[in-house]
Order: structure tokens, then sequence, then C-alpha cells
């Protein structure tokens, strides 16, 4: 037998393993994973799963992260969704973003009405920044969130 036959009858009988797809689980993460942590599946660094009209997969894949601390306030976060933007980086902006939003949230309500919407202005402009994005209108998504940049709910400009 030469080399080059023991290589590719190895070869060949490896393809069925490499062939194998990940089994499904209830929440759509790789086994052994938690999801949003980690590589968690599925990837993307495309912005999507905002609205209706942009879901195409009941599982919202991971987004890039921001490079921006964890405890920054929502200014912070939504100037990085600008340069993330300017850069076609739909995903990070996407990201950045939501915990944007996530940070402005400041609101205590009953119990029963957890569910209405914010009546906050900061989180209604980054709502609407979101909103044009998943149109593709990034122009627009930006000079939303070059206004809620200048919101003083968007807390202290840096330093």
């Amino acid at each position: 037998m030469t080399a080059r036959f023991v290589v590719s009858a190895f070869l060949l009988a490896a393809l069925p393993a490499l062939a194998q797809t990940v089994p499904n689980t209830p929440d759509g993460a790789r086994p052994g994973n938690i999801p949003g942590t980690g590589q968690s599946l599925p990837l993307s660094d495309r912005a999507s799963n905002i609205t209706q009209s942009d879901t195409t997969s009941p599982i919202a894949p991971r987004l890039p992260s921001p490079d921006v601390s964890e405890s920054a306030p929502p200014r912070v976060f939504l100037e990085a969704a600008r340069r993330a933007l300017a850069a076609n980086r739909t995903g990070e902006a996407q990201e950045a973003m939501e915990r944007a939003e996530s940070r402005a949230l400041s609101r205590s309500v009953a119990p029963s009405r957890a569910g209405d919407p914010s009546r906050q202005s900061l989180v209604r402009q980054i709502a609407e920044a979101r909103g044009a994005l998943a149109t593709g209108d990034r122009g627009r998504s930006i000079s939303i969130i070059e206004t809620a940049i200048a919101n003083p709910e968007a807390g202290e400009p840096p330093a």
C-alpha cells in the first residue's frame, strides 16, 4: 500500500464523522453551551431580528460585542453604535444599541404594566434608530443616534 492510498482511505473513513450535524437543543444553543455566552450559535456580524420584517429565524444570532466597558452609560454605547454603523458593522451597532437601551431603562412600574413600552425619550430614540437599521437605513439610524447622544438621559459625556 502506498502512503497516498492510506491517507485517502483514512480521509474517506473520516468524512461521515465530519458531516455529522450538531444535534438540535431546546434552546438552539450548541450542546454544553449557555445561550449568549462564549461562542453560542448561530453567529452573525450583520444586524437582524430587530423587527418582524427582518427576522428570518426564531433564533437571534449572537452579535459582535462593542469594545465598551459593561458599566458604561448609554451614551458610550451609542457612540460605539455610531462608529460601527459608519464602518458598516451593523451587527456590532445593533448590539451596542441594545445595550444602550438596556442601560437607559430606568423606570419603576407595576408588574402588570411591565410589558408596556417605556415613555422615556432616550429609549424611544434608540428604538427608532434600531427600526431604521432594520430597514437598512444606516444614515437615518446614525442621525437618530446622534440626537440620542445629545439627550441628557444618555449620561454624562466622556471627559
